[in-house]
């Protein structure tokens, strides 16, 4: 039975949970995005936020079918789409329809004008897009759309308490990211199906150098966090997987799992993101003057040590140019473009399919041995088979549903890699919405005097310590063990 009187772990109906509802609205996306296997393109009308210069080109819906549609008529469908399946979820755990519906139309548009924001040129154009947007510099910043759509929650919850008020029924960020995660597992799934296809040495390899960001980093991090920050396990389990695995998602993944409060994950992903944007300036140029003749050791190590997807594979893209002309150069060898950046994103792939299991290792771990004791009555008790059950994070199912269902059937046939990619990449459309909208939500829901109470000089503090203080180098060192000597074809060889 659930322990009594603690309120965290109280047992929930299965339509007031948000959990489920989380599974239930990703599995319905992913259904639909599985349109393009059958010929149809269900999701294609969704709208996707360019990277731009000329704000007239910023908006489009994702797939080309739809091309004719103007972009704000796409940005409308798919507001009213999240709209109305968001609501139906909202209604059945107890919000007022009206309330929610005002409410999130709000929270919609002003994430959307983030994401707008976050997404010009010479704020979140990677190096290697510069050239085609016909820009010298930019902050190479990718994901700050997600930055603004916090500060502005933060804003808003802190100065307009009024107004946040008004909001705060249709502002669910837990509901939101597990939603977006489950979306996630689809596009993880069809990228290993693709996977598979490569060279089987990159592949097993690759396994086997990212198992050390688990075993090695995520345990060494967690330690400094404790003993020398005195971060209690609420904060260092997040803040070990945002610094040693994936970045955002896993430390969103970690948090939830853990039923951390919300403003942790907040926090560790503004500083997670400013670090990612430190790397992809310094370790291409390292790799360049370092790595020029042990090119798959260079991808390897982008996969290892960018803590996120788009970092790592811009990161990865980015050495791939640089390396092949200094090869060129230098050793007159001309690789084939794109055997660098593979094998930087399969490593961050393998890492990427591990989250949901390293999420359900800790869910189970923090309920058996009742890490956070200050969460939790009769410490050391024994803990029921339900009350693990109950803490479980349900999205973790969902995530893995729309993992293996993809997997599996691209192993079956795969003929349709091509058509799922494309659905996974309409259903992904739909997570960055859903990953921004927890953003806002967790801004607007977050007391910013709590967040200078926890320290954010120490999470910096641990982040450059663990993070250029070992986890980048033993990622070089493990990248060199696994793939010294292995190197790309060579055109006209």
């Amino acid at each position: 039975m659930i322990a009594e009187g603690n309120e965290l772990f109280r047992k929930k109906p299965v339509l007031k949970s948000e959990d489920w509802w989380a599974v239930w609205l990703g599995l319905f996306i992913f259904l639909l995005s599985m349109g393009p296997v059958f010929g149809m393109e269900l999701l294609g009308w969704v709208v996707k936020v360019n990277v731009w210069v000329d704000s007239s080109k910023a908006l489009a819906p994702v797939s080309k079918t739809f091309q004719n549609l103007p972009g704000i008529y796409s940005a409308l469908l798919t507001y009213l789409f999240l709209m109305g399946i968001t609501t139906i979820g909202a209604v059945a755990m107890g919000t007022k329809a009206k309330k929610y519906i005002i409410g999130f139309s709000i929270i919609f548009w002003i994430t959307f004008l983030c994401l707008f924001l976050g997404n010009n040129g010479y704020i979140a154009a990677t190096p290697d897009k510069q050239a085609s947007l016909k820009i010298p510099w930019s902050l190479s910043l990718g994901e700050m759309g997600f930055v603004i759509a916090m500060i502005v929650g933060l804003i808003i919850g802190n100065f307009f308490q009024g107004f946040a008020k008004y909001l705060e029924g249709a502002a669910k960020p837990e509901w939101f990211i597990k939603t977006g995660i489950v979306i996630l597992g689809a596009a993880i799934g069809i990228k290993t199906v693709g996977a598979l296809g490569l060279a089987n040495t990159v592949i097993i390899r690759g396994l086997c150098a990212v198992i050390e960001a688990y075993l090695i980093y995520w345990p060494v991090t967690y330690f400094i966090a404790r003993k020398y920050f005195k971060f209690t396990p609420e904060w260092a389990a997040p803040l070990a997987s945002g610094v040693s695995i994936c970045g955002v998602s896993a430390a969103i993944a970690t948090s939830a799992a853990i039923r951390a409060r919300a403003l942790i994950p907040a926090i560790l992903s503004a500083v997670i993101i400013v670090f990612v944007a430190v790397e992809m300036l310094i370790l291409p140029l390292l790799a360049q003057t370092w790595l020029y003749t042990e090119p798959m050791v260079a991808g390897s190590w982008m996969g290892l040590a960018v803590k996120s997807d788009g970092g790592a594979v811009s990161s990865g893209a980015i050495a791939d140019s640089l390396i092949r002309a200094k090869a060129l150069t230098d050793l007159g060898i001309k690789w084939e473009e794109g055997w660098i950046l593979m094998v930087a994103t399969t490593t961050k792939v393998f890492i990427d399919i591990f989250i949901g299991v390293w999420a359900f290792v800790l869910a189970v771990v923090w309920s058996v041995f009742r890490i956070d004791k200050s969460k939790t009555k009769n410490v050391g008790s024994k803990v029921s088979a339900g009350e693990i059950w109950e803490r479980f994070p349900k999205f973790i199912i969902g995530f893995g549903l729309t993992f293996l269902i993809l997997l599996l059937l691209g192993l079956n046939n795969p003929g349709i890699v091509k058509p799922a990619t494309v659905g996974a990449d309409q259903a992904n459309a739909l997570r960055t919405f859903f990953f921004a909208l927890c953003f806002f939500s967790i801004g607007m829901v977050t007391n910013v005097r709590k967040l200078w109470a926890a320290g954010m000089g120490r999470i910096v503090g641990v982040y450059v310590i663990c993070l250029f203080g070992f986890i980048i180098w033993f990622g070089l060192l493990v990248s060199w063990l696994f793939y010294h000597g292995i190197t790309p074809p060579v055109i006209g060889g």
